[in-house]
């Protein structure tokens, strides 16, 4: 096995030793919402939320974008397990502003092994082959982080699988002070009706 296999196997045998109630969490999320936010490493919503094991749905791929997968997510949280509000976080400095669907199909196109970037952008480093495949993935890439969050909103808000009642709020997670910040007309678009 490699370290960090390893590492996990013996971080998981400590936690499941320590495990207690938490097995008698509830299915349903204990504080009825649900977080749509970016994978990046440097965030922690369980942190910058305040949130404990059971609390929160937390939603989590490249961008924290409305894709399908998100938006499923977010409907069977709602249907079958009663969140009631959500979240959109994106956040700064993200990795989804440094490249866009053509970039990111090109560097697939001739390798698939991983890319390195500097101040000219990104390059393929590894040989070949890569895959035509990449043309057919739109990337969800993010050119302006503000107005992600509210296209982000709205994608969900007109969604006609999404109730008009539940309130979908719009936020950047800084992450040079951990703070959120508002992004009004997102607050605006997610309003409930």
């Amino acid at each position: 096995m490699g370290k960090i296999l390893d590492d996990v196997l013996e971080a998981n045998k400590s936690y499941s030793e320590s495990f207690g109630d938490k097995a008698n969490l509830p299915l349903p999320p204990g504080c009825g919402f649900a977080i749509l936010t970016c994978m990046d490493a440097r965030l922690d919503p369980a942190k910058y939320a305040g949130l404990a094991e059971g609390d929160a749905h937390v939603i989590r791929n490249a961008g924290g974008r409305a894709s399908d997968d998100a938006i499923r997510s977010l409907v069977i949280s709602h249907k079958l397990l009663g969140t009631g509000e959500w979240f959109v976080i994106h956040h700064t400095d993200c990795g989804m502003e440094t490249f866009t669907d053509e970039i990111m199909r090109g560097l697939l196109a001739n390798s698939l092994e991983t890319a390195t970037i500097d101040e000219k952008g990104w390059h393929d480093t590894g040989a070949g082959p890569g895959s035509a495949e990449g043309d057919f993935i739109d990337w969800l890439t993010i050119e302006d982080n503000a107005k992600s969050v509210v296209a982000d909103v709205q994608r969900i808000r007109c969604h006609p699988l999404v109730p008009k009642s539940i309130p979908i709020y719009g936020y950047i997670y800084d992450v040079k002070s951990g703070r959120l910040i508002e992004v009004p007309e997102a607050m605006e678009a997610g309003r409930a009706s």
